[in-house]
């Protein structure tokens, strides 16, 4: 049996690539606090890196990519302006989204000493569904290809490293003893979504883009309220290095 038909299946896309790195993605809710780092310093490091990585992704790959698909669904309908703006205006809708979940959660903990179960099933909770958006555009990507795919789910697993990251700083071993299963059930519900259903263009774009305003604000959240503990040059050679390989390898 050829590898290629395991990998592509009527042309449509790469099912069970998509599959595999949907598994993989939970994977790394599981285990993304149990990588051997040597020190504070050097995890903060690794975080940097990988929020660049996540934030080049966005930049680079995505808006372009569903900006384009906008303009393609607007051309149709002979409102190619109207088109693309939904996407940026999605983008910002998923960014002011977490933003407003992170001010909820920050100051209903700061109305008291110790976590509450509402405030962390909120956290935990929209968290999970965004992990399960992720899992799911695993089977639509905009661009077709296993290539795509690869450097979606790789942009995909550096992100979850800090998100979870922030999960962990903010709930401590309730996240480690709950909210890491519930979010890599997440992921694996959404890629099991993606897997059965399909999704017209401008539904597709729509999500790409809430997605992309999404990643900005839970890096951006990481990086800068602590500008003297983050790596800007950690940072900067994440982005560098991912967006060399996006558009040369």
């Amino acid at each position: 049996m050829h590898a290629t038909w395991l990998l592509q299946v009527e042309s449509e896309g790469f099912p069970v690539a998509a599959g595999l790195f949907a598994v993989a993605l939970a994977f790394v809710h599981l285990f993304s606090g149990q990588w051997p780092v040597a020190t504070p310093v050097h995890r903060r490091r690794w975080l940097s890196a990988a929020g660049g990585a996540s934030v080049a992704y966005v930049f680079v790959l995505l808006l372009p990519e569903v900006s384009e698909a906008a303009l393609v669904t607007g051309e149709r309908v002979r409102r190619e302006l109207l088109a693309e703006q939904v996407v940026y205006l999605l983008a910002l809708g998923g960014f002011v989204a977490f933003y407003a979940v992170e001010t909820v959660v920050v100051q209903r903990r700061g109305e008291s000493a110790e976590d509450t179960p509402t405030v962390f099933w909120l956290h935990v909770g929209v968290f999970a569904v965004y992990s399960a958006v992720i899992g799911y555009l695993l089977f639509h990507q905009e661009v077709a290809g296993l290539w795509n795919v690869l450097l979606y789910a790789v942009a995909m697993a550096l992100h979850f490293e800090v998100t979870d990251y922030g999960l962990r700083r903010h709930h401590g071993d309730e996240f480690d003893r709950v909210g890491r299963w519930v979010l890599a059930g997440g992921t694996l519900l959404g890629g099991v979504a993606g897997a059965l259903t399909e999704t017209v263009g401008p539904w597709l774009a729509m999500l790409f883009g809430f997605l992309a305003g999404a990643i900005v604000f839970n890096v951006i959240k990481e990086e800068l309220p602590a500008v003297e503990e983050s790596r800007f040059l950690a940072f900067l050679a994440g982005a560098s290095v991912y967006t060399i390989v996006a558009l040369f390898a």
